[in-house]
């Protein structure tokens, strides 16, 4: 999963919602919006993260030199090293982290169910907020089509396509 900043709000207020409504934790109504900004809290400090992991891994590969094909490798290699859960782990991470959340928050007065079944349905919660990378860059390259393969403009076009097709589906 790739968390999309503009999407944040809306997964904080849908666990806590989902979550209140269905009796799994006892949230009082006056307190959903700050016990979804713990949430808002949890995901910017992965995305923070995440944006740290990259910097590091673009420092790694001008230092040894690595070609931009190797960057998903790259990555994967120091985010094992910094423990920093990428791809279908984000998910399950941050599942984990609003469950421990719940119970430490002073804006969530009980929690009435398992941790298991609250995982599940955090997870599921998430799930529907998650982006199909693919469609996207397909979508983008879709525009560029006229631009010649393999050259730098088609990159730069590539990108700008992409920032494009993101604002257009509301992720930034």
């Amino acid at each position: 999963m790739k968390l999309y900043r503009a999407r944040i709000p809306a997964i904080a207020h849908a666990v806590i919602d989902r979550l209140s409504n269905e009796g799994d934790i006892e949230v009082e109504t006056a307190d959903r919006e700050e016990a979804a900004s713990d949430l808002v809290a949890i995901m910017d400090s992965y995305l923070r993260r995440d944006n740290d992991l990259r910097e590091a891994v673009r420092e790694v590969m001008e230092r040894k030199n690595i070609p931009y094909d190797q960057y998903g490798k790259v990555k994967g290699e120091v985010a094992d090293g910094w423990g920093h859960p990428t791809g279908d782990d984000v998910t399950r991470y941050l599942a984990r982290q609003f469950i421990e959340n719940f119970m430490i928050s002073k804006f969530v007065g009980e929690v009435f169910t398992e941790d298991r079944e609250l995982f599940k349905k955090i997870v599921d919660t998430i799930k529907p907020f998650d982006v199909d990378e693919r469609a996207l860059r397909a979508e983008a390259e879709e525009r560029i089509k006229n631009v010649r393969e393999g050259s730098v403009e088609r990159q730069e076009a590539l990108n700008r396509a992409l920032k494009e097709v993101r604002k257009r589906h509301g992720l930034i």
